[in-house]
């Protein structure tokens, strides 16, 4: 994990044709940007000792902002939470509130409101806790009873202000951190990470003479499940939607019996908040929907569209009158007047589900390796980026060599008993499982319709780090059966599936490259078997039939395993191959049939790209040891890399709480952990954690340098020049006499000096420490790794400074060019060059285009910091002062 005040992002792209054009004799090295605006270096760290992705909302008509006890009281709750938002309006809270997505919330209420606005917002999926802040206690505590997410009548703001700590604390232990996936086209994790991250859980080494017992009670994933009953870890939804769902014991009695058949069950009993809650539901889940009669007729055709909606029930009294205009709606499965019927139909339907698999979640990730660099590529699916690609198989990688133990299999058991902890028959497997399960079995529990199965492949898709940690023996159990039974011959394999027209059509035009699905592949010997799953299903013209014809030579190299399993499966009449998740295939051709069915073809592939296959083996090597295997540190090293910041922090205090008082990783830790507050602004505590891990440092330790680097580089942004260079020399002195002159992480010190003479306007000196340190990747780094784009990106900066917008431009788009082929597109690094392109396009009065690149730069900050981090504050700040200049402009145009 590197430290710097530059941007060190993590890819390094150069080409050799490149030069860097030096100062002019004439450039006025003191110029500043007319915006007042200073471009971005490229900051490689961050990391928050407060809790991240949490919200605290507070609503009161006539709350003082001035008086002692607000103030005194926000300086608490910032202790814990440090986005805090004041409301005075109800409305204006309320729409707020309903725009929330990646963040859990606490709302803090007055007595006075609480019981008209509570009812409005108590469903919305990013609310975890109510707090109500009032001068009689006795009055609304019989109203509270009726509201689960209200956690208590205060009449002290002390109070209030403990019980939010308390909450929140505990709601970040329990966080799962999963991450929906909106969209075919907005999938979280990146290719290329998510292969390594593949071989670190499966190989992850652990002090096995611990005590399973003290180590599940201290175990931190244990402690981060999510708020279970909220968050769905499984893919598929049900929905109830009558106006008397909840009325009557049949109904209930009902609810339990469908509970055993599909786990998470919603019910609603108002058209508008049943309709809001699907739609922010991932389009990459997929929902049922029981409706009443009446309900039905107005909602269906409002939410039919939706992709996520798979199978519709009507349950109603007069079958006749709901028939006409049912037949419009070919998702409505049956028109129901008999509970039993409806529960046998849902039954039927869904075994059918198990055993087609037509509509299941699939999430295809594509490569493309072509040189023709476009910068609308940042619009375009994050399947399409080599840098996805390249860190997706770094994650895979990662799990694959992360050892496991008898402790795994607890925690796991522990989070499936809690997850399903009101369902019977997923308990009795549960139960079954712990008792049963060795690893032979494997196949026969992952083909059966039970918890592993549902869990395993929505973790897989949605790339939910924590909990493919805590399934990483199962996923290394599969792998070596796959091994075992590995096919000897070429086949010619099947899956039949159904598919949007736009993800079709993103296949057509991939024609030729490589693509990886992001969970184990079933498919088939039996073609016409394929076909019949497919011809079952009558749907909108939205949905397409696909069916895959795969090639598949087990004498290539380097190939995932893939096996027949018929013999290990659950189902053992059917036919099956399945393939290791992370397989790779080159896209051959797609054509449709004479009967509607488009036929993919594709053909196993090891993906032989070279630039890519340096790459990555430059960026696994950092992390496996002489073993071949991976650390917890190393994992937690790697979800820094992929600018999963607060993830990184999480395993780094796992792992504090895991070792010995005297093992050598405890410095580590403390080091990563520096490097991560930094990142988040908050230097005292990044200090705090560097000075612990130099106490434990000898004298002689080289790694003394990691730590004085970033205490210069904690220096330098508070700007305390004088300190950070001294502490920049210390670092220096320690490498040179221990690595020579060509060492990477002089290579970032320097590069960080550069930053430092440049925030001093000495632009000469910071382009020539830049040049330096550029000099010194060329000669260590593979030609595509990411701190050439933080390199550029600061020479982009010094012109810039200059006012030679070209020369700036230049350097900007090539650092972007870099990136996007070797970070997630979700990178922070990529958003800072993006900003300061926009910053470019500012100065040159070209006021659409900043904006144009301001927005971007904003959607990818928004996925990594809260909004009172100093990116955010600035980003926003930027696209009000150019939405303002743009609405003047036509202002004066229109008068």
């Amino acid at each position: 994990m590197g430290c710097s005040a530059s941007e060190v992002s993590n890819s390094l792209s150069q080409n050799p044709q490149y030069t860097v054009t030096p100062l002019s004799s004439s450039s006025t090295l003191n110029q500043q940007p007319n915006s007042n605006r200073r471009p971005k270096r490229d900051y490689r760290i961050d990391t928050n000792e407060i809790i991240q992705n949490f919200l605290l909302i507070w609503l009161d008509e006539n709350i003082d902002e001035s008086s002692d006890d607000y103030l005194n009281s926000i300086e608490q709750l910032r202790r814990t939470i440090n986005t805090i938002e004041i409301f005075h309006d109800t409305n204006e809270c309320i729409d707020y509130m309903s725009q929330v997505q990646n963040e859990k919330s606490f709302l803090i209420i007055s007595g006075a409101l609480c019981e008209s606005v509570v009812s409005r917002i108590h469903d919305t999926i990013q609310l975890h806790s109510i707090y109500v802040f009032c001068q009689k206690q006795e009055k609304y505590e019989e109203w509270a009873k009726n509201w689960s997410k209200v956690k208590g009548i205060f009449t002290e703001i002390t109070s209030v202000c403990d019980a939010v700590r308390q909450s929140a604390r505990q709601c970040d232990q329990d966080d799962i951190g999963i991450t929906g996936v909106s969209s075919l086209n907005q999938i979280e994790p990146s290719f290329m990470y998510t292969q390594l991250l593949k071989e670190i859980i499966l190989e992850i080494d652990f002090d096995e003479q611990k005590e399973i017992k003290d180590l599940v009670e201290q175990n931190i994933m244990m402690a981060t499940i999510p708020t279970l009953q909220e968050n769905n870890l499984e893919s598929i939804y049900l929905i109830w939607l009558d106006a008397v769902v909840d009325q009557s014991q049949e109904n209930i009695d009902a609810q339990q019996q469908i509970r055993s058949i599909i786990n998470h069950l919603k019910t609603f009993q108002n058209i508008q908040d049943c309709e809001k809650y699907i739609n922010q539901i991932s389009k990459d889940d997929r929902i049922l929907l029981i409706v009443s009669g009446q309900l039905g007729q107005e909602i269906v055709p409002r939410i039919h569209h939706n992709r996520q909606i798979f199978s519709i029930y009507v349950y109603c009294m007069n079958k006749a009158k709901n028939e006409e205009w049912a037949k419009h709606f070919p998702k409505i499965k049956g028109i129901i007047t008999e509970l039993n019927d409806l529960l046998n139909q849902i039954q039927l339907d869904h075994f059918k589900r198990i055993e087609n698999k037509v509509d299941e979640p699939f999430i295809i990730n594509i490569s493309k390796f072509n040189n023709n660099y476009n910068n609308n590529i940042i619009d375009k699916s994050t399947k399409e980026l080599n840098g996805e690609f390249l860190y997706s198989q770094l994650l895979m990688d990662c799990l694959l060599r992360m050892k496991s133990n008898l402790t795994d299999k607890n925690e796991f058991i522990n989070l499936c008993k809690k997850f399903y902890e009101n369902n019977s028959k997923e308990l009795n497997l549960i139960k079954e499982f712990e008792k049963n399960y060795s690893s032979n079995q494997v196949l026969w529990w992952y083909t059966r319709d039970s918890f592993i199965y549902r869990l395993l492949n929505k973790a897989l898709r949605i790339q939910n780090i924590d909990l493919l940690y805590l399934f990483r023996f199962i996923i290394y159990d599969i792998e070596k059966q796959l091994k075992l039974y590995q096919c000897s011959s070429s086949i010619r394999v099947y899956r039949g599936q159904l598919m949007s027209i736009d993800e079709l059509n993103q296949l057509k035009n991939s024609i030729g490259e490589y693509i990886s699905i992001n969970s184990f592949l079933s498919t088939s010997l039996n073609r016409q078997q394929a076909i019949k799953f497919l011809n079952e299903y009558n749907f909108s013209h939205n949905l397409q039939k696909i069916l895959f014809e795969i090639d598949a030579n087990p004498y290539i190299n380097n190939l995932k395993s893939f096996a027949n399993i018929s013999s290990k499966s659950f189902y053992s009449n059917e036919q099956e191959i399945l393939f290791m998740f992370g397989s790779i295939f080159r896209l051959i051709n797609i054509k449709q049939d004479n009967n509607g069915i488009w036929i993919i073809q594709m053909i196993l592939s090891n993906h032989n790209n070279e630039n890519l296959k340096i790459l990555y083996d430059n960026i696994k090597n950092e992390y496996i040891d002489i073993n071949n295997e991976i650390s917890l540190l190393s994992f937690g090293n790697i979800l820094y890399q992929m600018g999963k910041y607060d993830l990184a922090e999480k395993y780094f205090q796992r792992l504090l709480k895991d070792l010995s008082n005297n093992h050598d990783d405890i410095s580590k830790c403390y080091y990563s952990l520096g490097v991560l507050a930094l990142i988040k602004d908050n230097y005292d505590l990044s200090l705090n954690y560097h000075e612990k891990s130099l106490k434990l440092l000898k004298p002689n330790d080289s790694r003394l340098a990691d730590s004085y680097h970033c205490i210069a580089c904690i220096y330098q942004k508070k700007e305390y020049f004088k300190n950070a260079l001294e502490y920049y020399n210390k670092a220096l002195n320690i490498w040179y006499n221990k690595f020579g002159e060509d060492y990477y992480q002089i290579a970032d010190c320097l590069s960080n000096m550069g930053c430092l003479y440049e925030k001093e306007e000495n632009y000469s000196k910071a382009l020539e420490y830049h040049q330096k340190a550029l000099k010194i990747r060329k000669k260590l780094l593979p030609k595509d790794h990411s701190d050439f784009g933080a390199s550029y990106n600061n020479i982009g900066n010094i012109y810039l400074y200059l006012h030679e917008y070209d020369l700036a431009l230049e350097n900007y788009e090539y650092s972007l060019k870099i990136k996007i082929k070797s970070l997630p597109i979700q990178h922070s690094s990529i958003a800072t060059t993006l900003e300061n392109i926009g910053l470019v396009y500012e100065e040159k009065k070209s006021f659409e285009k900043s904006l144009e690149y301001y927005k971007k730069a904003a959607n990818i900050f928004r996925e990594t910091f809260s909004s009172n981090h100093t990116n955010m504050i600035d980003i926003e700040q930027s696209i009000k002062r150019i939405s303002s200049i743009l609405e003047s402009q036509i202002l004066t145009t229109y008068f």
